[in-house]
């Protein structure tokens, strides 16, 4: 169901020049993980994620002149390319949400996209695209219909919107650590939309992210299928309660400034989103032999050296690094003398704390 303030109207014309607007959009990383799904891309628990700096998306959306109306038609282009298999990922989107915006029948659609990461490289591209397309439709919208929002209003808007596309993509829309999904320790916490934590101990808006490459290549199974594989899960209504529980306690502990808790809570849901892959009725494993050493490693060397460090991992092998910008050259040490030895990708992106989303034009 379609929340009823976010429906649009048709065109009363269309444009009669090409209208363009630009955004970039930033990727996150989950702490408290989002896996399993109902309805129309809604959560079946609460997840809080870190948005991040350095790795984000930046695309460019154009609506053209368009004599007749009809099916969405969308010319779709990653880095100066035509992309035929991910264009049609994307027009499918914009199908399904002509009930939002209607007038995606209206005008021709030109999409430009671009990464500043690489694909399958530990970090959710499908969370930064399709926050970008979200935000560029929300903007169109405005450039088109001349009604323009109040900027708490858009960014929700463009959450709900985001959602619909890839349900970790809501939660970009906002600086710092936001929350997707009902939880009674956040006030005006949806499962339609995700929305900032208000209270952040200036101690965690130092934090940086290292994201080790264990493995740059596509994953055997799929996050959509993963999330697929929850349903009838032998342990889901105990994940669902661990995770309100975990939501709970990580929001308590990021405005105390509580590292020790957030090391705790980060690394347990970690392993428990591995372990409910593992345990669905056809389970299967995306860590490797490589991903568990440096672990081991990692945790040995905090227990050693009393670094504040800790680890968590999407679904995939490659692992992120989570520490305080006090200890980057303890970290960065343990980082080449230790966990990259014999590592055949040889390869970490740098990324931390990040301020959200920018529009380019």
């Amino acid at each position: 169901m379609t929340n009823p303030a976010f429906t649009g109207s048709r065109l009363t014309e269309t444009p009669a020049v090409p209208v363009s607007v630009s955004w970039q959009s930033p990727s996150n990383i989950a702490l408290v993980k989002y896996w399993g799904k109902t309805g129309r891309q809604l959560p079946v628990n609460p997840s809080l994620s870190m948005t991040l700096s350095e790795a984000h998306t930046i695309t460019t959306l154009t609506a053209l002149p368009r004599e007749t109306e009809g099916n969405v038609n969308l010319d779709f282009w990653f880095e100066g390319k035509q992309n035929p298999a991910f264009g049609e990922r994307m027009r499918k989107f914009a199908d399904s949400i002509t009930d939002i915006f209607p007038w995606l029948q209206q005008v021709n659609l030109k999409l430009e996209t671009k990464n500043t990461f690489p694909h399958s490289a530990g970090i959710a591209s499908s969370a930064s695209a399709f926050s970008a397309l979200a935000l560029c439709l929300c903007s169109l919208d405005s450039e088109l219909s001349g009604i323009m929002l109040e900027e708490s209003e858009f960014r929700s808007k463009a959450s709900y919107v985001a959602r619909l596309g890839s349900g970790s993509a809501c939660r970009s829309l906002f600086p710092g650590f936001t929350v997707w999904g009902a939880s009674k320790a956040l006030a005006g916490s949806s499962n339609l939309l995700a929305v900032p934590v208000p209270e952040v101990h200036p101690v965690f808006k130092t934090l940086r992210d290292s994201i080790i490459i264990v493995n740059r290549g596509e994953k055997p199974v799929s996050s959509s299928e993963g999330h697929n594989r929850m349903i009838g899960h032998p342990f889901a209504e105990a994940r669902i309660k661990q995770a309100q529980k975990n939501t709970a306690e990580l929001l308590e502990a990021l405005k105390t400034g509580d590292k020790e808790t957030f090391m705790r809570i980060t690394e347990n849901e970690a392993f428990t989103l591995h372990a409910l892959m593992m345990t669905s009725a056809d389970g299967f494993m995306l860590m490797e032999p490589e991903t568990v050493r440096i672990i081991s490693r990692l945790q040995l060397a905090r227990k050693e050296n009393g670094l504040h460090v800790c680890f968590t991992l999407d679904a995939g092998p490659n692992i992120h690094m989570l520490y305080f910008e006090d200890e980057i050259e303890q970290v960065n040490k343990l980082i080449v003398e230790d966990l990259l030895k014999n590592n055949k990708q040889n390869q970490v992106l740098q990324d931390f704390y990040g301020n959200g989303p920018v529009k380019m034009a």
